[in-house]
């Protein structure tokens, strides 16, 4: 109940409560209610005028038994009639009532908008604030209307009390939460920003709220604040606590308002002013530096508010991910924090280290913690600190751990709390695929995952395992090999069953020459688990059956036996019986030739996405689409190396047959080969998945895609490309995956592949806010010539995304002939009212169609003289923008496409490439020289092709990258 001075007390109104609380049954205290209401009502309706204290009575006894869960359908406009008192007592108990009772669609609003102006214009402090806080917890459109260009005023004013001035900036803030289109800070922008400098911590902690609110919406009108946030920061970091006396809490200086202005400044990239970027590094290194110092008091109010501050500090220093020494000794930091007693902190300091683990600046300082993250897996109590444990050593996976911690995964596995059984599957499968260099140790991974967990391994990981042995020969006999002494298990889980099945069906016959694995022990032993199965098992185990009748005839008498059962033949379920008997049927009447052409072993799979990484995303829920986003990459491999070079790379793909370019290079003569085996380790793919990028793009418009359009029929007033288009397109000139674009609405990333002059390229849009994005749209196009020389197909989005989460598009693109400009991007969406219009260059550059190409010495310096002509030569002499280390330049130039040549050029310190340049017109050889100098810090880059616009290009895009 609101407090009341001293004489004021409602004597009726403390009876009443108490025969409520004397009440022995529900049935009395209905009652009384009763009883109460009927009198209440008939003072309302009598003749004689109440009073101001009666009517403040009344009210209050009313809005007691509303609180009680009664409905209350009178007295509104008598608390409507108490706000024009002039007693603060009658004022208050008006307004208490108006905002629990009344709802924004009242017929009342007016009235109280009335009343609620000339509290405002009263300059009354302590009325102005009741009608503030009135108007925040109300909080309607109507109200917004009435009152969204007079609260701001009140807040800059300088007359306004500072008791109003916080009271304005909430009021203002929550009005801005549910209405945004009708709060317009205009002219009182600078204004507003300008309260950080405030004198008064109060105005300062209650201002912050609404800025960070509204940067977080139009990050460029309110950019200016972040000076002066650094500012204010700087004075709270190095003051004493005795400074602050009245704001110091537990011996650490106004914490919520430092944490308030750590989170603001998280809405906006590094400061470019390098006098405030320094002063905001050494705040931050103080917080850094004040976290290892012994703590003030014991109390565990003190050790919250510093630690509140320092988690939040390392949460800017994580977003910024441009200081490499502030992240490594944030993530020393964290590491100490789990070791610590307190469960909380432990929790925290995984889930932060998860996000440092995504950073190459600190991702090795990360690893260092792998023993005391596998520890808390193994030994918290939480369940929660455990799947963060999970979370971050997932993250923290590379190809230097990956068998560590895939092992220790499993481990935990048998004991792992049930809830979190099936996302520790999908990232085990996820890990043991993405590092795989041994294709044995994967298929074993995922065999032991079965073995262990089988409930929870879905349908995607064994479908996985199946692609991937189909696709990759080498593993084949390995697998049947495998998979056959796992079936020989008294107990066996139908998923391993069904891999069983599926890879002895295709493969048995690798294993067949070995007496304890002939081809009646391998259908005997498959078929002692067909009566335990469930159907869909069954139908499988009986394809199996046919596809062994294919491989070993011996077995046609014994497998038909089985068909021709009436347990088959005669089967309740129609899908076994169909199958049963046409596969009976297919047995004794097709010949040998015709048997093996239906039966033949299963093609490679196209590669697609994983929908193992999608189901984990689905899990996971918005907002890990950046980090899945970066696990496309190797970790450690500057410009996303792992898509062309490592053991991911196209050319390893091809590696077994003669490269189809090597004629355009006039060294040797082949046959150009009509497709190569798939490579298992580029992008995670998927059985079930749409058709991958080596489609035809003819039949894509089949598929729902659609077709680029010219710049002036593709979007009615698309925006101009942004100012740093060129340089996010650099940025995608080495590498294929990473984010395209981020502000603080939306964040883009992509994901693409090439094979030949074929491309597909995945968008994902992130929703980074929590409201949703309408009228969604997106359009490709292709400017001027670039009509003609690319093909580009996009499928359409869904027109709304909702806040935190992400919608994917997949775009097609065929290089017809070289090009030189690159298609556009332009993104709709409406947000909070306002259009947001954003146009890009998609990261779409020649060079993507290079196929690398291995040649020697002799044949490399033969070719070059050939293209020797002076329009078939680029040359640029340039001062190196970045460091010369050796591994960076290797993997920028394996970035390119090109097939890095070792020992070919007579100066070691130079780099020599080939590559062929696939495009459907034509295929264009290209030859580079790159020659550094370390002293002078300079490069020489020389490009030499058969076409002299595409050594031009290409010259220009690489000269950009060193």
């Amino acid at each position: 109940m609101p407090a009341v001075s001293k004489g004021d007390g409602m004597r009726g109104l403390a009876v009443f409560i108490s025969d409520i609380r004397n009440c022995k049954s529900k049935e009395a205290e209905i009652k009384r209610i009763n009883k109460e209401l009927a009198n209440i009502r008939s003072k309302f309706k009598g003749d004689k005028a109440l009073d101001g204290y009666s009517k403040k009575k009344y009210v209050c006894k009313l809005l007691f038994i509303f609180l009680l869960g009664h409905d209350i359908d009178f007295g509104h406009m008598e608390a409507v009639n108490l706000l024009s008192s002039n007693k603060y007592t009658e004022k208050q108990i008006g307004y208490l009532f108006i905002s629990v009772l009344v709802n924004s669609n009242s017929e009342l609003i007016r009235l109280i908008n009335n009343a609620i102006k000339n509290d405002l214009s009263s300059r009354n402090p302590t009325f102005m604030c009741l009608a503030l806080h009135c108007i925040a917890n109300v909080g309607s459109r109507e109200m917004a209307e009435a009152f969204a260009g007079e609260i701001p005023r009140i807040l800059v004013a300088g007359d306004t009390m500072d008791s109003v001035k916080q009271s304005a900036a909430l009021c203002l803030l929550r009005l801005y939460k549910a209405s945004p289109d009708l709060v317009l800070m205009g002219e009182w922008t600078s204004r507003v920003v300008h309260l950080l400098n405030d004198q008064h911590m109060g105005v300062v902690t209650a201002a912050i709220s609404l800025i960070t609110c509204l940067s977080s919406k139009n990050p460029d009108e309110f950019k200016t604040c972040v000076s002066l946030a650094v500012s204010r920061l700087s004075r709270i970091v190095s003051s004493a606590s005795t400074d602050l006396q009245d704001y110091t809490y537990y011996f650490v200086p106004a914490p919520w308002l430092s944490c308030k202005l750590l989170r603001l400044l998280q809405c906006y990239p590094p400061p470019e002013d390098g006098a405030v970027k320094g002063r905001l590094v050494e705040c931050l290194e103080t917080i850094l530096n004040k976290a290892q110092e012994p703590p003030k008091s014991k109390k565990v109010q003190h050790s919250n508010a510093k630690n509140a501050i320092l988690f939040e500090a390392i949460s800017l220093i994580i977003h910024y991910d441009s200081e490499p020494n502030l992240l490594v000794r944030a993530c020393n930091q964290l590491g100490q924090f789990l070791q610590h007693r307190e469960t909380n902190l432990r929790y925290l300091a995984l889930e932060s280290m998860c996000t440092l683990a995504s950073s190459e600046f600190s991702h090795e300082a990360v690893k260092t913690h792998i023993e005391t993250v596998i520890n808390a897996l193994k030994t918290e109590r939480d369940v929660s600190v455990r799947q963060r444990a999970a979370d971050l050593l997932y993250a923290m996976c590379d190809r230097s751990n990956a068998k560590q911690i895939v092992a220790e995964m499993l481990s935990y596995l048998e004991t792992a709390d049930y809830s979190i059984r099936e996302e520790m599957v999908l990232k085990v499968a996820i890990l043991a695929e993405k590092y795989a260099v041994d294709y044995s140790w994967y298929v074993d991974t995922i065999l032991n995952l079965i073995r262990i967990a089988g409930d929870y391994v879905s349908e995607e990981v064994w479908y996985r395992v199946i692609q991937i042995v189909i696709n990759r020969d080498d593993v084949q006999g390995y697998a049947a090999k495998t998979v056959f002494e796992a079936l020989q298990a008294p107990a066996c889980h139908e998923n391993m069953v069904k891999v069983g099945g599926y890879i002895l069906g295709e493969f048995g016959n690798l294993i067949a020459g070995d007496p304890r694995s002939s081809p009646l022990v391998q259908f005997n032993l498959l078929h002692s688990k067909f009566h335990l199965c469930s159907v869909p098992t069954r139908a499988l185990l009986l394809s199996a059956y046919i596809k062994f009748i294919n491989l070993f005839p011996e077995t046609k008498a014994t497998i038909q036996e089985v068909l021709r059962s009436d347990s088959q033949i005669r089967n309740s379920d129609v899908e076994l019986q169909q199958r049963a008997v046409e596969y009976l049927k297919l047995s004794s009447i097709a010949s040998t030739d015709v048997l093996a052409t239906v039966l033949e072993e299963m093609p490679p799979f196209p590669e697609r996405e994983s929908s193992i990484l999608a189901k984990l995303k689905k899990k996971k829920g918005p907002g890990a689409v950046s980090v899945e986003l970066e696990d496309g990459k190797e970790r450690g491999e500057l410009n996303g190396g792992g898509d062309r070079g490592g053991d991911a790379a196209i050319a390893a793909s091809n590696a077994s047959t003669p490269s189809p370019s090597a004629d355009l290079l006039g060294l040797r003569s082949a046959a150009p080969v009509s497709g190569a085996a798939p490579s298992a380790g580029s992008l995670l793919v998927d059985v079930f998945s749409e058709a991958g990028p080596a489609a035809s793009s003819a039949g894509a418009n089949d598929d729902g895609f659609l077709s680029s359009a010219p710049p002036s029929a593709a979007s009615e007033d698309p925006a101009p490309p942004l100012p740093e288009s060129d340089e996010l397109l650099n940025k995608f000139v080495c590498k294929n995956n990473g984010v395209l674009f981020e502000n603080q609405l939306l964040q883009i990333g992509i994901k693409s592949e090439y094979r030949q002059n074929l491309g597909r390229m995945y968008l994902f849009y992130g929703n980074k806010t929590s409201v949703q994005f309408v009228s969604f749209s997106t359009t490709v196009s292709c400017p001027g010539e670039l009509q003609s020389q690319l093909n580009v197909q996009t499928k359409t989005v869904e027109p709304l995304v909702e806040g935190g989460a992400q919608v994917q598009q997949v775009i097609n693109i065929e290089c017809l002939t070289d090009f030189i400009d690159a298609p556009l991007l332009n993104i709709k969406f409406r947000y909070g009212g306002a259009l947001q219009n954003i146009s890009l260059k998609l990261p779409v550059t020649i060079n993507k169609f290079f196929q690398p190409t291995e040649m020697a010495a002799a044949d490399f310096f033969q070719r070059w003289k050939q293209l020797s002509q002076p329009q078939q030569e680029a040359q640029k002499i340039f001062k190196a923008s970045h460091g010369m280390d050796t591994e960076v330049l290797k993997a920028k130039l394996l970035g390119l496409g090109t097939a890095l040549l070792e020992n070919v050029d007579p100066n070691p310190e130079n780099y020599v490439c080939a590559g062929v340049i696939q495009t459907k017109a034509q295929q264009v050889g290209c030859l580079l020289r790159l020659e550094p100098n370390a002293q002078a810090q300079m490069y020489r880059l020389t490009l030499r092709s058969s076409k002299d616009t595409v050594s031009q290009r290409v010259c220009d895009l690489l000269a950009e990258q060193f």
